[in-house]
């Protein structure tokens, strides 16, 4: 499959932004999971959140509230 993001997005500071993400699998693929993780410059990669259609969806503290599926 593949993960397409627009290149790059625009946001205000203090402000809400939606980072857009699609996965367009291919035929006969069936997704498992999903996994959102933050990357910052230098920090080690935070997860965000995960989707499993068998376990359904946690979001980390930290970003409870502000994901959108």
């Amino acid at each position: 499959g593949r993960v397409e993001v627009p290149r790059s997005v625009t946001a205000v500071l203090g402000q809400d932004v939606v980072l857009p993400c699609r996965y367009r699998a291919q035929e006969q693929e069936q997704v498992v999971q999903v996994t959102w993780l933050k990357r910052g410059p230098g920090a080690v990669p935070a997860e965000v959140a995960v989707l499993n259609p068998q376990h359904g969806e946690h979001v980390q503290e930290p970003f409870a509230g502000r994901v959108l599926r």
